[in-house]
């Protein structure tokens, strides 16, 4: 019988940890700071993350994130999640690149609207080099609410 409990406990956990994801909110999105980068290809600065720890420590992880949704390209399925309304002017009043992040969205998905409060699941990856896209990119995303 202690074998059996022991067993189950150990499958549950198994299947609890698979499955898991954190819920993360905007404030945590801002452990990270920016460092201004000479370009010679663009013969231009242009902002570097330099990420911070606990952010660090959700790279590649599962996560869950709300926020308002910005259909930047809906033919080529590029959105954007703003932790501020467009409608807002979601970069004005102190907001900066931590506060908005690429949803690659598994699959296709209709009916997005501008500003729309949705919550994402995906893997969370932090992109401190790639000048084309985000900081913060949500891969395999899935619409939740």
């Amino acid at each position: 019988m202690k074998n059996i409990l022991l067993t189950f406990g150990l499958l549950i956990g198994l299947l609890t940890s698979t499955y898991s994801q954190t819920i993360i909110t905007w404030e945590v999105m801002k452990d990270v700071t920016f460092e201004e980068v000479f370009s010679e290809e663009f013969q231009g600065y242009y902002k570097v993350p330099k990420f911070g720890k606990k952010i660090s420590s959700l790279n590649g992880k599962k996560v869950q994130i709300r926020g308002y949704i910005i259909p930047v390209d809906v033919i080529q399925d590029y959105y954007v999640l703003s932790a501020n309304p467009y409608s807002s002017c979601f970069f004005c009043g102190g907001a900066g690149p931590e506060s908005v992040m690429e949803v690659q969205i598994s699959g296709k998905h209709e009916g997005l609207r501008m500003d729309q409060i949705i919550t994402f699941e995906g893997k969370l990856r932090l992109n401190p080099d790639d000048i084309y896209q985000l900081s913060y990119i949500l891969e395999d995303a899935i619409v939740i609410e």
